[in-house]
């Protein structure tokens, strides 16, 4: 295990080996084998009120991570951002509350994304050589019932998972926002769907802790663990960053 002077929002893997991780307000390269950490950049350091969430190596080989409203009161003062190789830093999306569910289908032209506090998922059309992002829309509206939208994966079928957090469930959704199905998970809050695995049958997913009062946690002990199960369909392996 290793230990970092801030929260980890998020990470993602490096063509060199390393990891691409996301810290409160700076993105660092990583070495687990050696231990040697490298600042990429700082992203909203000049701003307390927020931090580093959700981020993924895209299919362009750039990191993508948004911040998120730190504050108990939230107001959208959240972005999106593309970290490049050299460090260099570009704002995609303003106005969000709490960025979360990047994905992208495997052909690595359509782009999910979403706002856990909106509470709604986009969908964009992604350039994979270049990163641009046009004609957005907007597939789905959610509740606390469904499921506020958390983390998101997206399967070998082009269908986009998520993570239902206030509901205790995993929503699988259409690129034209249909929830087609719907799976009841052993944790009130789940987190991030992952695919894993030789064959990326594997659904690995995290959970949270978070502050359910201990008569609830006495009924839900798995809570803020990482559980994996058998998964219906396939996933695909993940980009990397292209550092190397």
């Amino acid at each position: 295990s290793w230990t970092f002077e801030s929260a980890v929002g998020s990470l993602g893997l490096a063509a060199s080996g390393r990891l691409v991780v996301a810290l409160r307000d700076r993105v660092i390269l990583f070495d687990p084998r050696s231990g040697e950490r490298q600042d990429l950049c700082r992203i909203e350091a000049d701003r307390p009120e927020t931090r580093l969430n959700d981020g993924r190596v895209g299919p362009d080989g750039a990191f993508w991570v948004g911040t998120m409203d730190d504050r108990p009161q939230k107001a959208p003062i959240a972005s999106l951002y593309r970290v490049d190789p050299s460090g260099r830093v570009e704002r995609k999306v303003e106005g969000l509350v709490v960025s979360n569910g990047l994905a992208w289908t495997a052909n690595g032209t359509t782009m999910f994304h979403t706002d856990s506090r909106g509470p709604w998922i986009d969908r964009w059309r992604f350039d994979p050589a270049t990163g641009a992002m046009s004609d957005r829309h907007r597939i789905a509206t959610l509740d606390d019932a469904t499921g506020r939208p958390d983390g998101g994966s997206c399967d070998a079928e082009g269908f986009y998972w998520s993570a239902g957090v206030s509901a205790g469930r995993l929503n699988r959704f259409s690129a034209e926002g249909e929830l087609v199905e719907f799976f009841a998970v052993p944790v009130p809050s789940p987190t991030m769907p992952c695919f894993g695995g030789p064959d990326y049958r594997t659904l690995y997913l995290t959970s949270l802790r978070g502050n359910h009062p201990p008569e609830v946690l006495d009924r839900v002990p798995r809570s803020g663990s990482l559980l994996a199960a058998e998964a219906p369909v396939a996933g695909f392996a993940a980009w990397r960053f292209r550092d190397a």
